[in-house]
């Protein structure tokens, strides 16, 4: 028999293979394969085949305190403490000199420390400049005719001057100059403010100012790393081995005892000026010691070689030190002159 066809001339078969193609799975209208069917949409949907997630949040390793190493920074900031203020008191117009030289050795200390810890582009440079700047600023606070700190200023914008050049000279070290500009300026200022000492050996009350100021900012730190060598609790954070405890209780005791020293020394020192002056200086002891300890810990955390031992433990307290005399200097000529 003939297949039956419609009107169209098109035979059932025809038509009812087309309405099977379509219809099948995996093919498209023209019968070609056109891959496996999409899947509907899960969303809100758990698979429950699927592996659970892992967390993203990992555990952060807990920096371990190393009590014998916070009593030995200790001993070193009460040794530099007691050195300074006993050079400070024996210092008299015939024998600044000697308190100079004194003073230039902390200096090279200080650019050891922090040179090796911020690691300048030329590095070498940096610090032969600011050992030069250095003991220039000790010999303009000794010979100067006044006993100010405008002097100090001219050497301080000099010697930043002439590490910035310094650093310029490499293709190399030029591309990083933006960016250590920050801690170039911190070693030149820091160098150069321990020549403040000599300048307040120079003025009426700047000796007894630099034995209050000095002895909070000691005991400060003396009372912060033996704390932490005992109970370093609570911690300020898992990286930074150190405890709030330590730095709270190290800038309470060095007010205290900077308080005690006003009430015993001549006018114009009172117990409530002395405990200015400490709490002023002992806080910012305080901190930028704290603050050493943080920058160690993100050099550690981005993978960097860590700063040499001896350089690493003594920049702190040199920090400390340096960084409190722009306030001692402040405070004596503006509250206590």
């Amino acid at each position: 028999m003939f297949p039956t066809t419609d009107r169209d001339g098109d035979s059932w078969d025809d038509d009812k293979s087309r309405e099977i193609a379509r219809s099948a799975p995996g093919r498209s209208s023209s019968g070609f394969y056109a891959g496996a069917p999409e899947k509907e949409p899960s969303f809100g949907k758990r698979d429950d085949e699927e592996p659970e997630a892992e967390e993203d949040d990992e555990e952060i390793p807990v920096a371990p305190v190393r009590r014998k190493l916070s009593v030995a920074i200790a001993g070193f900031a009460a040794l530099l403490g007691v050195g300074l203020i006993l050079g400070a008191q024996s210092s008299v117009p015939d024998a600044r000199l000697s308190y100079a030289i004194v003073i230039i050795g902390v200096q090279l200390l200080y650019i050891l420390a922090f040179t090796m810890a911020i690691r300048p582009p030329a590095a070498g440079v940096v610090s032969g400049v600011c050992a030069v700047g250095g003991a220039i600023a000790a010999w303009a606070a000794v010979n100067s005719e006044s006993a100010g700190v405008l002097p100090l200023v001219y050497v301080t914008a000099g010697t930043l001057v002439a590490a910035l050049a310094g650093q310029a000279i490499r293709a190399r070290d030029r591309t990083q100059l933006r960016d250590a500009l920050g801690g170039t300026f911190l070693i030149v200022v820091g160098v150069v403010s321990f020549a403040l000492l000599i300048v307040l050996t120079r003025q009426p009350v700047g000796t007894q100012a630099i034995l209050v100021s000095l002895t909070a900012v000691a005991i400060a730190l003396l009372v912060a790393h033996l704390t932490d060598a005992v109970w370093p609790k609570p911690r300020i954070a898992a990286q930074v081995p150190r405890g709030a405890a330590g730095v709270v209780l190290g800038a309470m005791l060095g007010t205290l005892a900077a308080a005690g020293l006003g009430s015993v020394l001549v006018l114009p020192f009172t117990p409530g000026k002395g405990a200015i002056l400490g709490f002023a200086v002992a806080g910012i002891a305080g901190l930028v010691d704290l603050a050493v300890n943080y920058s160690e810990a993100g050099r550690s955390m981005a993978g960097e070689a860590p700063t040499l031992w001896v350089a690493r433990h003594m920049q702190g307290p040199l920090g400390a030190f340096a960084l409190t005399l722009p306030c001692t200097y402040a405070l004596t000529f503006f509250f206590l002159s």
